[in-house]
Order: structure tokens, then sequence, then C-alpha cells
């Protein structure tokens, strides 16, 4: 469905014209019409689907269409997402679509200095349409700043599931108390657990439920795994580096000390890398970011810290140096590439200490990852043997195309 088709302000299309958006994705397509028609929703939706213009862009259309004299006093909105990078992304796509709307909004999270909760306190007095907050700022201001959200009309919670991972659900309650009860909620996950649907029913009202793909890897993602001991994984990154990779690429570790390690090693290799981790001030990390967004930095090693939230769209590869701890992480980690219906690559390095781990990643997936022979020169791996019940293998993985022509070459020569 073309965005024309739905039912949007002429200001809302202007932005998505001018910013080239044409064709709704599924999630936005069944999103949008429902969000104007004033009710709940709670959506469910694998990570680069397009969630966050989802209810961007209806929201606008409200906001516009309902604006009054004496709006400019008033917040409107109020969406909460899990950590500072979310919020700040929310915050820059909202000034994309709105650009042809007298529409402010602001990003409140913590980390800044006086000055930054001195901007964020008047925002919340003299009238922002949109605050994007993190739960714990929000709280922080409803506490000693004894603001009022008496105005606010609609509330989303992004990344829901992640929210409640990090242990936010008794701020979430809190701050849906402090919210008029006559207004609109929009929730959004990538999971649909138990404890999402138990939020719901505690702050929702009669919602539309929506389902687009529910937990799955993009299917323009060409999984890959190294069986391998832990300390061939450097030797790994080494062989997979050694000749340019031709796209944006991020390094998943688990740990802040792998993290370091890892990008500093790459460094005093000449490579262009840069590290991302929770130690960085917030600047640092703003930063780190823009340079990786911008091509000034090809390589990024980082911690979950950006494994959600983070819509860069020409990263082609993704390594998970380190297992993720659950199959959840595992989606999200690699749902940084493939985006905006290009292709990518996710290989995996599975030590003898995670086989169970990755074990109960496939069983999610309901298949096999294919597995890839460790080069020569870095010696024999384990065997695979994870004790969950292993899916139906994938078969004859050499007649599958892979796409990053660096890593073809390379597997090429040690298949034969």
């Amino acid at each position: 469905m073309r965005f024309e088709d739905l039912e949007l302000e002429p200001e809302v299309l202007d932005g998505l014209d001018a910013m080239n958006f044409i064709e709704a994705t599924p999630i936005q397509e069944e999103t949008i019409p429902v969000v104007l028609e004033g009710r709940d929703i709670i959506a469910c939706a694998q990570t680069g689907t397009g969630k966050t213009a989802a209810y961007i862009l209806p929201l606008l259309n409200l906001i516009m269409k309902h604006k009054v004299e004496g709006d400019q006093d008033a917040v409107r909105a109020i969406i909460i997402a899990p950590t500072r990078e979310l919020a700040s992304q929310i915050d820059m796509q909202f000034e994309g679509f709105s650009y042809f709307m007298p529409i402010s909004t602001l990003s409140v999270s913590g980390g800044g200095n006086g000055a930054q909760w001195d901007q964020q306190l008047r925002a919340f007095n003299k009238g922002a349409d949109v605050i994007i907050a993190t739960p714990g700022r929000m709280i922080s201001h409803l506490i000693n700043s004894k603001i009022s959200l008496d105005t606010v009309e609609y509330l989303v919670l992004d990344e829901a599931d992640r929210m409640l991972d990090m242990g936010f659900y008794d701020d979430i309650m809190k701050i849906s108390k402090h919210l008029p009860q006559k207004r609109q909620t929009l929730l959004f996950s990538a999971t649909m657990p138990q404890k999402i649907r138990t939020l719901a029913k505690q702050i929702l009202n009669n919602p539309a439920e929506i389902n687009i793909a529910i937990s799955k890897p993009n299917e323009a993602i060409r999984q890959m795994a190294y069986v391998c001991y832990e300390p061939q994984k450097i030797g790994l990154i080494e062989h997979i580096f050694s000749t340019p990779v031709e796209s944006k690429t991020i390094i998943f570790s688990s740990s802040k000390i792998k993290v370091k390690e890892l990008a500093h090693r790459l460094k005093r290799m000449k490579y262009n890398v840069r590290a991302m981790h929770s130690d960085l001030e917030q600047s640092e990390r703003d930063n780190v970011m823009l340079d990786f967004k911008n091509g000034k930095v090809s390589i990024l090693v980082a911690t979950d810290i950006v494994s959600r939230g983070i819509d860069i769209t020409d990263i082609g590869l993704v390594i998970n140096y380190d297992v993720p701890h659950d199959p959840e992480d595992y989606i999200h980690r690699i749902g940084r590439t493939a985006r905006a219906n290009a292709e990518g690559e996710a290989i995996t390095f599975i030590s003898k200490e995670e086989q169970d781990k990755f074990g109960k990643i496939e069983s999610f997936l309901e298949r096999e990852v294919e597995k890839i022979a460790l080069p020569q020169e870095l010696g024999e791996a384990p065997n695979y043997t994870p004790s969950v019940n292993k899916p139906k293998r994938f078969k004859n993985y050499k007649n599958k195309k892979i796409r990053n022509r660096s890593i073809r070459k390379k597997l090429k020569k040690f298949r034969n």
C-alpha cells in the first residue's frame, strides 16, 4: 500500500515525499489506520520492519488534525524508550517526518549536565508536543521536578519487551498512573511473552492486536556460524578482515572488557574501528554512532547497547563474537543488518562452552544455522554437540550464495 492511500494529512504526506517514502511496510499498513481510528494497540513485529514510523506518522497526523489555540503550552504525547540511543533515534525521525509541520519534540534522557536537566524541565512546563524519554529520566522528573502530564493524549511504549527485561516494569506503571486515564496507548514490541500481555492488560483499553512475523529473523539475512574454541575467535576476526569487507560491520560481544580489547587489537592492525559500550559518556557514544552512520568508522565493536533502536541502513555484516544469552537478543543483534529492503549477513562464533546456548537459538529458529569450516591455519574445531534437541540440519550450504564478496572468496578457498 502507498502512503498516499492512507488517510494522512497533507503536511504528513509532504514529509514522506521529501524523505522519498512511498510504500508502507506491512506493520505500517496495518497499524496506521487503527491508530488514526483512536484505538489502543499492541503491535508485535520483528526488528527492522518500520515500527517507529508506524506510530510516528499517525501521531503526527492526530496532533496536526486536532491542534488548537493554546496547544503550544501542552505536552501532547509521551514516548517511552529503553535507551538513550533509541530515544535520540526516535527524536531524529520525528524531526524528519515533521519537517513541514509546526510540531516540537525533545529527547529526555540521563547522562547530561544541569543545563540539559533545565532544558528538559522547560519542555515539560512550557510545552513540547512530543517528549521521547527513557523510563528512569521520566521518573526523576516526576519525583524531583513535580511535572504535570495532565495534557498528554498519547502514550507510546517502544521496545516494551526490552524495557521489561531491563527491569522497568514498575517505572512504566508509575508513569502511566501520572497520565490521564482518557488517553490512547500504543505498545510496540519485537516479541510477545506473557509479561507483555500482563502489562498490556494493566494499561491498555480494549487494544487491537497486530502481529507481523513474530520474533523471526528477516529472511534477507544470511545466517552462518563457526564452531570453534574460545582462543580461535580472534583468529577468525583477523581472517574475515584480512581483506576489506565492503560494508559497515558490527561485532557484538557480551563483555565490555572483550569489546575494549578487540577494538584495541583491530586498531593496532590499522582497521577503521571504534568501541561502543556503557562506560562511555553520552557525548562520546553520540559521536561514535554519528561517525559510524556517516561512514567515518567502518567497524563498530559493541555490547548489546546497540542491538536495538539503531537505524542504520547500510550495515552489511554482523558478527556475534559471543553467542547472545537468549534467542531474542540474537534476533535483535542480527536485525541490525538487512534493513530497508537490503540484504545482509550474520556470522556467529560458537565456542565449546556456548554450544548449548546456540542450540536453544536454533530450536527457537526451528532450523539449524549453517556451519562453516574453520580456516586450516586455525587448527581443528570442536564437534558441535549441544544438549538441546537440534532441528533438521541445514543441507548443502555449498550451493547457497553468500552475498558479501570478500567473505565469499575466503569461504570458497576453504571449501575446495
